[in-house]
């Protein structure tokens, strides 16, 4: 196990850049504690594998150093870093049965057979693997493949990190929140430290204990799920993280307040923020509707998504902003029936130029 320093670490593919679009990924410092989860979130594209391969020791980086409980790891081999990756496609022996797969790691290391026989039997019974070990692993399913190239990751005693690189993209869905609550349990158990690159923020999110936001090959936030949720650095991490994602509405400026006339709420924002450049945003959990009344915003239903307890509304204002809400299905509400809309003012979000502010910065 390890704590994982990055130290403005950067790269970029060309090997002259000019500038930040030249970069994969832009210069970071990063510190990820000995036995935590950790998960890289953005779309396709932002860096979060290239920055994976770099602490896999698979890239070396253009700039800025990579430490390994405080040992300067930059520039060592892979096999010299004590890392088990798990990609995104199964990779395992389809000639041998799941527990030669398993036993293949301990003993190009050099293990005896019992205690190898014994590690094995511990991964398997986490993994549910157990009435599987002697079955040819070409006969078994996609999801169950990448299971056992999950538990070759794992079997090992000694690694210092395990990098997961959507490793859950081949399993059934049901079986993801399943393997994903037995990695939360294995990393409970034996403190390895975790580090997930996934683009699903449900996945991320119900996964890591800290979550790190991407975009463009830079670093957007870095947090516990929770406050990446409540409050997000700027529009684009308020966007991507929640689903439905955040909503954000035209403000106005009224005196020392910003308001957003769509919903009819606002903020005591003093300063010099421009209302051209702010946006108010709203959580669709924190918006709530009721039967039309003359001293709430109006709005109308355009759509009901059912999902079961709750439902998701696509509502349009008076001012012609489409936006959503998500709250416990009303089924006397449809399209075309109109709403009045009240929010908590302390679920306002106020963003500048995209940026989150608060009223000693605006």
């Amino acid at each position: 196990m390890a704590e994982i320093i990055l130290s403005h670490l950067g790269h970029a593919y060309n090997a002259a850049p000019c500038g930040p679009l030249d970069y994969a990924l832009k210069p970071v410092d990063l510190a990820w504690e000995d036995g935590k989860t950790y998960a890289l979130l953005g779309p396709s594209g932002c860096g979060k594998t290239t920055m994976l391969n770099i602490i896999s020791g698979l890239l070396t980086p253009s700039e800025g150093r990579l430490f390994f409980d405080g040992r300067d790891v930059t520039r060592t081999r892979t096999v010299d870093r004590n890392i088990a990756q798990v990609f995104q496609f199964p990779v395992i022996y389809t000639t041998k049965t799941v527990r030669q797969n398993l036993a293949f790691p301990l003993e190009c290391r050099g293990w005896d057979r019992a205690r190898i026989s014994a590690r094995i039997a511990h991964i398997a019974d986490i993994l549910d693997l157990t009435e599987r070990l002697d079955e040819p692993a070409k006969r078994l399913s996609a999801d169950l493949k990448q299971i056992i190239s999950l538990g070759r990751g794992l079997v090992r005693d000694d690694v210092a990190a395990v990098l997961l690189d959507e490793p859950l993209t081949v399993i059934d869905p049901q079986m993801k929140f399943s393997l994903r609550r037995k990695l939360r349990d294995i990393n409970k158990a034996t403190g390895i430290t975790m580090i997930l690159v996934t683009h699903d923020q449900s996945e991320a999110m119900s996964f890591a204990d800290e979550v790190v936001v991407m975009k463009d090959g830079e670093l957007q936030q870095s947090g516990p799920p929770e406050d990446l949720f409540a409050r997000p650095a700027n529009a684009f991490v308020g966007y991507f993280i929640g689903s439905p994602p955040l909503n954000l509405f035209a403000v106005e400026r009224e005196g020392d307040r910003l308001v957003a006339p769509s919903i009819g709420a606002g903020l005591t924002m003093p300063g010099t923020l421009s209302a051209e450049h702010a946006q108010i945003g709203v959580r669709p959990e924190h918006i709530r509707l009721e039967p039309a009344r003359p001293d709430r915003a109006p709005a109308q239903v355009e759509k009901v998504e059912n999902l079961g307890l709750d439902a998701v509304y696509t509502l349009r204002s008076h001012r012609q902003e489409t936006f959503k809400v998500k709250m416990r299905h009303r089924p006397g509400l449809g399209a075309g029936d109109a709403v009045s809309l009240s929010v908590d003012p302390s679920d306002l979000l106020l963003f500048g130029d995209g940026q989150r502010v608060t009223p000693a910065e605006a």
